[in-house]
């Protein structure tokens, strides 16, 4: 079983950048594939992008291209997000998920069994 921990999340200004980090620990993240996905207050928990195990593929959510970047490093056992050009709407409490992905070479938003606990992001002036 793997468990995640969500980091480096804040206030930051509109237009700044955050990059979060997803650590896992109790087992090796190289076959999971990880999303990331976010929840604002009032609203339903949305995804934002993620990342397959075999190739890294990625997928984006249509609000965050172009302004969001995922990544991961398997030796550190670690997946990022990197959020630039950040907006008020982009606030809320972002959290990493995994799930099997061993072969994958694409990844959704779909079914997640593994879920961090979550990161608070706050865009204002």
């Amino acid at each position: 079983q793997v468990q995640l921990v969500e980091s480096g999340g804040g206030l930051v200004q509109p237009g700044g950048s955050l990059r979060l980090s997803c650590t896992a620990s109790g087992t090796t993240l190289d076959y999971y594939t990880i999303g990331w996905f976010r929840q604002a207050p009032g609203k339903e928990r949305e995804g934002v992008s993620c990342i397959s195990s075999s190739d890294g593929s990625t997928y984006y959510a249509d609000a965050v291209k172009g302004r969001f970047t995922i990544s991961r490093d398997n030796a550190k056992n670690t997946v990022y997000l990197h959020m630039n050009s950040l907006k008020p709407e982009d606030a809320g409490v972002y959290y990493c998920a995994a799930t099997w992905g061993y072969g994958q070479g694409y990844c959704t938003f779909g079914k997640y069994e593994e879920w961090g606990q979550g990161t608070q992001v706050a865009v204002a002036s």
